[in-house]
This record gives C-alpha cells, structure tokens and sequence, in this order.
C-alpha cells in the first residue's frame, strides 16, 4: 500500500518522538552498578587479613563491580600485608584505595596494589621500612624482600617501582627524598603517578570515578565474626584463661564433678577457636597447650609427687597460651610488636594469678556447699564414728561391702561396719549399691559395683 505524502510526515513525527523514550527506557533498565566499600582503619594482623578476605568474598558472592577500600593505618604484620596485598592483586574486578590520612609502610604495599589511589588533602604513603619487635630496622634480608614486592606490586600497575623500593630504604636512589626512605604526601604522590587524585571523601571518590549513582555495599563482619573478635579481647582471652585453669584445678581436687572440666573444656574452646580462625593460633601451638595439659594430668593422676611431667606440663602451658596471641613463626618474634608480646604475657599471667585467687577464695566454700556434699571427699573424717583411710588396706581386696554415699566416681563405702574412702572403676555408684574391693591406691579403695544374684 503507498503511503501519501501527508502521512509519512506524521510517521516521521511520531518516530521522532519515539525514539527518545526508548532511548530513556533502555537507560532506566540498565542496572545500577555495585561496590563493595571496606574499612581498614587499625593496624595491619590476622584480625585485618581475615576481614579483607572475607570482604572479597562477600563482593564475589554479591557480583559486584568494583571494590573500594578506605585506608588508614600506620602498618603491621608484613605477612598479613603481602597476603592482602595478593589478594587484591588477583582480584578479578578493580579495587580502589581511598588513603584517608595515613598509608605507612605495610599500608603503603597494600595502596599499590589497588587499581587506583586516591588520597585525602595531607595524607602520606610510604616509609615501609621493615621493623623488629624493638622498633629498629629488621635484618637486610627482610627489608630485601620488602623491596622485591614493593617494586614487583608496583610494577603490576604501572608505578614507578625505583620509587617504590625507596620507600623502604634509604639507599635505593630515587628522585625525591635523597639518602631518606621515602614517604609521599597527596600532591608529591599525584605528582609522581603514585595517586590518581586527591579526594575529600568517599562519596568524593565515587563521583571522581562515575560512580555516584552506584549501589553502596558496606561490609560489615557477621554477627559470627563479631562475636569471634569479641573474643579476641585481651580481657576476655584472661578471663577465659582463669576459667581453663580454675576448672581444671577443681576438677583434678575433686575428680568425676564434671561442670569445672566442662568449663574448663569450653573456656579453651571459646579460647583457641577465634585465634585460629584469625590465623594467629597454628597448629603446632595448640598441640603444645594439649600437651602441656596431657603432662599435668600424668602427674596428677600416674606419676606420685610433683617432678618433671608436671613442671614440664606448666611451662609448657604456659609457652603454648602465650604464643597463640602473638603472630610468631616457630618462636620467630622478628614481626611481633614488642607492645603485643608483653599484652600476651601480661593476660596469661594475669589469668593464672586470678585463677590462684578464685581458688584461694572459694575452695573451702565450695567443698562445704550442700550441692558438693554428695559427691566430693571431705577434709577430715573421725575414725571413733567409723572411718578409715585406705592406707595398708590389701587386706580388703577381694572383700565386698555397700556404698556408703553416692560415688561419682569418688565417695566412701562401708566394709565390715569400717567407712573408707573410695573411688569407682566405672562411672558411677549408688549409695547403698554393693560394692567389691578391686585395688587400693595410697588415698583410697578402688571398687566395682556388684550386680545383685537372681
């Protein structure tokens, strides 16, 4: 059909109003794009490695399109840094670093590997010179590896990687700063094409990298991870220390209670669980706390009097509780701030000296409650009403009686119309059960409950 000439101006009119509206509504479906912002603004251990792990994987699981992490920090741990630093470097979507005041030396290495830099008005990154626990500079053969991945980091994205080993020793010879280990301040550092751009804020950050009108996605640790970093408290690792070591001196006094090693038992549960997932407790420091706790037993329970298992077994202890707060290499404190060894060393033995005090204030109290009555050996015993130690006893192996209280497994029974003290081969005893003499130790009979004849 022929279209007249009036009609294909109508056409044409109508197209040209069309047009705009299907250009508006591809636009308004066009997804907004997503970022993910971080926050590290303390100092660079386990507990920050773990949090930007975490984030990243909290921005695959979102699928989102860029990544921003907002910096502040004087430092840390040069093996948390380079394991952030790897991360983000393998990050399939760009992450940025908005420095908001201070970029220092594991800082810095992490900046370098972001995408891009921008930096807050008198903000400064650099002096990532490696440090010991004394505060003066580590062994050469450190800060030659801190060069080697500052310079590899930088030149991953285009930086100037002379510069960037200056920032970690004087001798590098770069083009600022000569003889002195280089730190940049926002202008020096855009300067040089170590910052994009100077940025008053976050939102400032955005809008510089068009992306104002993106979805803001602020990590937050999980409720789980709160309550992991709670733990992490030096104040509560020394509460939970007493509760481990009051639990186990309680429960080792009066055997078969049970509630002081199940304390004692979840104490060092809520104790080692949050170092280890934080990367600070290592296998083979959790194996030295077993161990300790595996002598300290012996000599308890097998070995008479109080020698090597035991000393032993306490120094250990003590050993395994102290390094699991420190971020240590097999006894390596190189990287451990002197300020974190004495605040490990201060909170276990603030733990045992409050465990001794508990002991010291509520032991007779305890041992004459009404609730421990039934189940803990008393002190003292009179022999005109009956009762009997088990010393020189082989004379009552083989002999059957009844219990006199409930044994669990400690207790007393009755043999021959003579009270001795006692504790059962297997679990627990009944007052009134009847009982045959199996065995003696030096404080008491060992007896198995006999099972009535039909």
């Amino acid at each position: 059909m022929e279209i007249s000439p009036n009609h294909r101006h109508v056409y044409f009119l109508l197209l040209c109003l069309l047009l705009p509206l299907c250009t508006l509504a591809q636009t308004g479906s066009k997804a907004r794009p997503k970022v993910l912002l971080m926050e590290v603004k303390a100092e660079i251990d386990p507990r920050t490695n773990r949090y930007v792990e975490l984030a990243l994987q909290e921005a695959t699981a979102r699928e989102v399109d860029h990544v921003l992490l907002e910096l502040d920090t004087y430092g840390g741990a040069l093996n948390d840094a380079d394991e952030i630093r790897t991360r983000i470097l393998e990050y399939p979507k760009p992450v940025y670093v908005f420095i908001n005041k201070d970029a220092a030396s594991a800082g810095a290495l992490i900046s370098l590997a972001c995408d891009s830099i921008y930096m807050a008005p008198g903000a400064n990154i650099g002096a990532a010179t490696v440090v010991g626990a004394d505060g003066q500079a580590a062994p050469g053969k450190y800060q030659s590896y801190m060069r080697s991945i500052m310079r590899s980091t930088a030149e991953a994205n285009g930086r100037n990687p002379s510069m960037a080993e200056a920032m970690v020793e004087a001798s590098v010879d770069s083009t600022l700063a000569a003889g002195q280990v280089l730190s940049l301040t926002t202008s020096e550092a855009i300067k040089y094409g170590f910052c994009e751009g100077e940025a008053t804020s976050v939102n400032d950050v955005l809008a510089k990298l068009n992306l104002q009108e993106a979805e803001i996605i602020r990590y937050q640790l999980s409720s789980t991870d709160r309550v992991i970093s709670f733990f992490l408290n030096p104040i509560i690792s020394g509460i939970l220390l007493l509760i481990i070591i009051g639990g186990l001196y309680f429960e080792l006094q009066t055997p078969g209670v049970g509630f002081p090693l199940a304390a004692a038992v979840v104490a060092a549960i809520l104790y080692l669980v949050p170092y280890y997932l934080n990367g600070l407790a290592e296998n083979w420091e959790i194996l030295l706390f077993v161990a300790g706790i595996i002598l300290i037993m012996l000599e308890v329970f097998v070995i008479p009097g109080f020698g090597v298992a035991g000393i032993s077994g306490i120094v250990l202890t003590f050993v395994s509780l102290v390094l699991i707060m420190v971020n240590n290499h097999l006894f390596d404190f190189t990287f451990v701030p002197s300020e974190n060894l004495m605040r490990s060393l201060v909170s276990v033995v603030i733990g045992m000296v409050g465990a001794a005090v508990l002991i010291a204030l509520t032991w007779n109290r305890m041992l004459n409650s009404r609730h421990m009555q039934g189940v803990v050996l008393q002190n003292k015993f009179n022999s005109k009403e009956g009762y009997r130690s088990a010393d020189s006893a082989e004379h009552l192996i083989g002999k059957t009686g009844v219990a006199h209280t409930r044994m669990a497994p400690s207790g007393r029974v009755m043999i021959d119309d003579t009270i001795y003290d006692a504790q059962a081969r297997d679990g627990f005893i009944e007052k009134g059960d009847v009982v045959q003499v199996i065995d003696q130790s030096t404080f008491a009979l060992r007896v198995k409950k006999i099972e009535p004849k039909v």
